[in-house]
């Protein structure tokens, strides 16, 4: 419990917000909620503050005061260059350097398996791997991951990157049973990235304890994680939505799926490490 702490958690109407909003009052009651759209069912120990990631005046105020940040605002798929700049760049920088002149201690930034879409499946990959992003989303990614080394080694910051796979109730298809990861885990990491004291810069994959898994993600159990979902526990389900889609010759290679699939011209033997 640490309710005494002000901890401001952009993004929080988009879909993984939705989800683990009461998970995470129930750990930290009085959040800061920040989004462009007011969040539905507000509690009353939330407050809501609207911020554009985009205007910098905005973003200051929302972050004002706080000690930690939960930053999953921003565009969450593939798009448009120019969308992808201003939400995932330009105010991806604008979050951070307000953190930085508010004080803020900590920040959790919402990254994404697409920053390393482009390694085939056969392979399993740790926190340590050159980014191969596979879309401009996953560019953007990356970018942030960058921009928290930065601030934590030059301004003391602890940063924790989540490369998240896939959030929700249970694995929707086949590539999901390797990334899946439930609401109540990425909620447990985020606690590690807000409490633990070893934190300077991590990155933790977002992903439960998945048989299936093209991840290492020792480092988190290093520092704590234990998690409880297992996506085998869905595996029929999965299998099931798998064979209504069909086969993807260059999504079905590379982890990223789809994303990398997504306007491709190379020669599937050419992509990838």
């Amino acid at each position: 419990m640490a309710d005494a702490r002000k901890i401001v958690f952009t993004g929080a109407s988009g879909g993984i917000g939705t989800m683990i909003r009461p998970l995470l009052a129930r750990h930290y009651p009085g959040l800061v909620l920040s989004d462009m759209v007011k969040p539905k069912d507000l509690l009353a120990s939330e407050t809501f503050v609207a911020a554009d990631l985009t205007k910098p005046d905005e973003v200051a105020a929302a972050v004002k005061g706080a000690d930690s940040v939960i930053h999953l605002g921003g565009f969450s798929v593939e798009g448009p260059w120019d969308t992808i700049l201003q939400a995932n760049i330009i105010g991806c920088y604008n979050l951070f350097e307000a953190a930085r002149v508010a004080g803020v201690k900590r920040v959790i930034f919402a990254s994404s398996n697409h920053a390393v879409g482009f390694y085939p499946r056969k392979r399993k990959i740790g926190t340590h791997v050159t980014v191969r992003p596979d879309s401009r989303y996953g560019v953007s990614k990356a970018f942030g991951e960058a921009l928290g080394a930065l601030y934590s080694d030059k301004h003391g910051m602890a940063v924790t990157c989540l490369r998240i796979g896939n959030v929700g109730p249970k694995p929707l298809d086949v590539r999901r049973l390797s990334i899946w990861i439930s609401p109540e885990d990425i909620v447990q990491l985020m606690r590690i990235g807000l409490e633990h004291p070893d934190i300077r810069f991590e990155i933790f994959y977002g992903a439960s304890d998945n048989a299936a898994s093209w991840w290492d993600n020792s480092r988190a159990q290093q520092l704590g994680y234990r998690p409880t979902g297992k996506a085998e526990d869905h595996r029929a389900h999965a299998e099931a939505e798998q064979a209504k889609v069909g086969p993807d010759p260059v999504g079905d290679v590379f982890q990223g799926g789809t994303f990398c699939a997504a306007e491709f011209t190379n020669d599937v033997k050419r992509a990838g490490p």
